[in-house]
């Protein structure tokens, strides 16, 4: 099974993240913060990623460090779980329709992170969540998965919709590229016989 698990703790935030590539969709969240929870209970039920997230935050401060350390061990935790990346996918992308909304997703796990936003909120706060953060949250995981990671909204009014297709869009198109083919008999996805660097 394609597996990993990451403890993070620091002044900031304690963490713990499990993860399985090769799973049904699980989930356990708690973050302290009930959107963001939301949000990756979404990731997990459509890449079928199992995910445990726990995370005890300094929240009496603000919501930035507790969004972004669960982040940065999420994509720490997938990118141990995907290890030398032999036989997978590599690439994915979904479009992502909730209503009125329409989002786009494309990634790359290419070891070289990189995020394109191309989205926005009209509102502040999607719950108690601050929506600045989203930005940041993808950027995060992007940089310790190694994604190159291109998010784009395309029309949408509702704010929560339009969070919800991203994440969605994020989850189809990471289970994509997970996926392991057969055909490549494990081999690196890369004529440089390396991802990364």
């Amino acid at each position: 099974m394609r597996t990993g698990r990451i403890e993070r703790n620091t002044a900031e935030t304690n963490i713990l993240v499990d993860v399985n590539l090769d799973g049904t969709g699980s989930y356990d969240v708690a973050t302290g913060i009930g959107f963001l929870d939301h949000m990756v209970e979404q990731f997990a039920k459509h890449s079928l990623i199992d995910v445990t997230l726990k995370v005890e935050g300094d929240l009496h401060v603000d919501q930035h460090h507790t969004t972004e350390d669960s982040a940065l061990a999420l994509g720490q935790a997938l990118s141990a779980a995907l290890g030398d990346k032999g036989g997978i996918a590599r690439y994915g992308s979904a479009y992502s329709p909730m209503d009125e909304t329409l989002a786009r997703v494309a990634l790359d796990i290419s070891g070289r992170p990189y995020l394109v936003w191309r989205a926005g909120f009209s509102q502040e706060k999607l719950g108690e969540w601050d929506t600045e953060l989203i930005e940041h949250w993808f950027h995060s995981v992007a940089q310790t998965c190694g994604l190159t990671l291109h998010v784009e909204l395309l029309y949408g009014t509702n704010n929560h919709h339009i969070c919800e297709a991203i994440y969605k869009g994020f989850a189809r198109a990471m289970r994509a590229a997970v996926e392991v083919d057969p055909r490549k008999g494990g081999t690196i996805p890369s004529t440089k016989g390396q991802l990364g660097g």
